[in-house]
């Protein structure tokens, strides 16, 4: 087996902890051969997985939501993951080098391992699978995850150098985002546009079939992992109905399920043969207002905002407790979190600043946000905190295709509607950069990102440009704690909370989770 290359000092620790737990090169190809034996001794049984929505598609670079990207991760994997903390780990690469500016991310692949089509996995596998990604003229909804990608080179058979149009500091976690996992070469070129039906990945497990609610996947009996997967096969059936899907989970339907509303929590703690797992998450929730417009353009009403809405009742009222209060532009568990002075629930202080802001007498706005009951609760609570201080809000609650067509099709600042909006976001790179670079960059508005407010502030995007001209991470979370403590001071959200992630389960259930960015880690899984 040939020797890896040292970790250059400035990757993560983390990095040089992980990568020598995985088994790679010869070791994984010498694992494959007594794989089906390890397997005739573990495999066992079918677990059934209970989820809020239907699989959009199974190509994860043509999916916009997370239970489709993570759901394919049964079947596909990536160069990098994520441990449940969101840590980025080794997985298909053993390790990954990097040049100072961050132009050349240099990969070193695992050895041995086969595509489900029996197609090898190489550095030729790699630059399809990114080069499809990063192609426009492919029109993937993913692609901007690799648009500062120039090029692939296969260096060797084994080792895969991307090379960037320009300096990205945070390309390893975007490597690990689940909508960058590896397809066929020979899937790509068969199935072209209709990829996301024929997934035919590295995985645990084999697809088997898919109608709009139902996905059944089966074991892999040459998965490189030896001993894994656990189960025989694997379903996926979505219920967007809460309570049908507490019916599936108390019934034995179903082994899993997510999420459990914090209001039924506790049936799922009160039944024996059921476990309520409550995780961190990633979630920032929050109230973004449209700094373009009147009185929102007033830092100082925005602040006052901040102080009228009590937090703690919040997570009390909509989340039953199962939150923590959102203390800096990005959760905890992202990468270069800087936990920011928080505003207290001051209503006396918001009607200060209301009133130094010319506002005496408070204004009248309207607040967007989804349909679903907790998005709708949320908004009504915060519809009852601002009228406290005079602020008189309309509540507006819009199906999905109706707020994208909103929020997201405005082509020009001048022509959004929004005034407020209350929205949730996730990091699936478990990094500062997709936690902030969307939403608060000025190259964030939509219809190219998710600035939805039009926020924009030069030392803000300087910072974000700046964190990604380096891989160095010192370097990065200096300008990262720059960027976080300037967007708290100016306020272009309502800073509300961070909600817990809610599964239950089958207590003989193991090894199953949600990750901290709500995807689905089930692969590792076994029914005891």
């Amino acid at each position: 087996m040939p020797n890896n290359p040292p970790m250059p000092n400035h990757l993560p620790d983390h990095m040089n902890i992980t990568r020598r737990v995985f088994m790679g090169g010869a070791a994984a190809a010498a694992g494959l051969a007594f794989q089906d034996l390890a397997h005739a001794q573990t495999a066992s049984g079918t677990l059934t997985v209970g989820v809020p929505a239907d699989l959009l598609s199974l190509d994860p670079a043509n999916a916009n939501d997370t239970l489709s990207q993570s759901t394919a991760r049964l079947m596909l994997e990536g160069l990098l993951g994520f441990d449940h903390q969101m840590k980025v780990i080794p997985q298909l690469a053993e390790s990954y080098t990097a040049n100072d500016n961050a132009t050349e991310f240099t990969f070193h692949l695992r050895q041995g391992i086969q595509f489900h089509d029996g197609t090898p996995f190489d550095a030729a596998a790699v630059k399809a699978n990114f080069e499809r990604i990063a192609d426009p003229a492919n029109h993937l909804k993913r692609f901007s995850l690799l648009a500062m990608l120039d090029h692939v080179e296969a260096v060797d058979e084994h080792t895969a150098k991307c090379v960037l149009k320009t300096p990205f500091g945070a390309f390893a976690p975007t490597v690990a985002h689940p909508s960058l996992q590896m397809h066929s070469p020979a899937a790509i070129k068969q199935y072209g546009a209709e990829l996301g039906r024929h997934p035919v990945g590295t995985g645990p497990f084999v697809f088997a079939s898919w109608v709009p609610d139902t996905l059944k996947v089966t074991r892999n009996p040459k998965y490189w992992r030896p001993g894994l997967p656990h189960l025989d096969a694997v379903t996926v059936r979505s219920n967007p109905e809460d309570g049908a899907r507490m019916a599936m989970l108390q019934a034995g339907e179903a082994q899993f399920i997510f999420p459990v509303p914090a209001q039924l929590a506790k049936i799922v703690s009160a039944n024996p043969k059921l476990a309520l797992h409550n995780d961190p998450s990633i979630y920032a929730f929050y109230a973004a207002m449209n700094v373009m417009k009147k009185p929102f353009d007033d830092v100082r009403v925005r602040q006052a905002l901040n102080y009228a809405v009590d937090k703690a009742t919040l997570i009390r009222v909509v989340y039953n407790g199962f939150a923590k209060p959102l203390d800096s532009a990005e959760p905890p568990q992202i990468t270069f979190y800087q936990k920011q002075n928080p505003y207290p629930y001051d209503p006396a202080k918001a009607k200060q600043l209301l009133a130094e802001a010319g506002y005496k007498n408070g204004f009248e706005t309207k607040i967007w946000g989804g349909n679903q009951t907790i998005r709708v609760t949320a908004m009504q609570f915060m519809q009852q905190q601002l009228a406290a201080v005079g602020v008189k809000a309309t509540v507006e609650p819009l199906e999905a295709g109706v707020l994208d067509q909103r929020i997201w099709s405005v082509q020009k600042p001048e022509e959004s509607g929004l005034e407020m909006y209350m929205g949730q976001w996730s990091s699936s790179t478990g990094d500062a950069d997709w936690a902030l670079r969307p939403l608060f960059a000025t190259a964030g508005f939509p219809p190219h990102l998710y600035n939805v407010g039009y926020y924009s502030n030069p030392a803000v995007d300087k910072a974000i440009d700046g964190a990604l001209q380096t891989a160095d991470p010192e370097k990065r979370g200096a300008f990262y704690a720059t960027a976080q403590a300037q967007i708290w001071k100016d306020a272009p959200w309502i800073f509300l909370a961070v909600p817990d992630n809610l599964n239950g389960q089958a207590k003989d259930l193991q090894g199953a989770d949600l990750l901290p960015d709500g995807g689905l880690a089930i692969g590792d899984s076994k029914l005891a």
